[in-house]
């Protein structure tokens, strides 16, 4: 059976800075899920760009959209310029 409708949402009520710079893929899609993760407004989030990129289907998908809008401060590794695709993925963040 593969169903994941009965699965708890993981809830961090007081988590403010999120290090997955290191983490693998799945790691990053977990805690980006909405339907996976909860954690309130104003996050620090370090990772990798390219892992990022990969989690969030080019900064398209809907189920990762609403914890990105939760980061107000967003470090990425190994990565210049980013898209405005990124930038209007993350809205409330400071990107360096």
């Amino acid at each position: 059976m593969n169903d994941k409708s009965n699965l708890s949402i993981a809830k961090y009520y007081n988590l403010i800075d999120l290090h997955i710079d290191r983490a693998h893929d799945d790691y990053i899609d977990e805690f980006l899920c909405n339907t996976k993760t909860y954690f309130r407004n104003n996050i620090l989030l370090d990772t990798h760009y390219e892992a990022l990129r990969r989690a969030t289907h080019d900064f398209a998908r809907d189920d990762t959209r609403i914890n990105c809008t939760k980061v107000n401060e967003l470090c990425l590794f190994l990565k210049i310029e980013y898209p405005k695709s990124c930038k209007d993925y993350f809205p409330f963040a400071i990107i360096e």
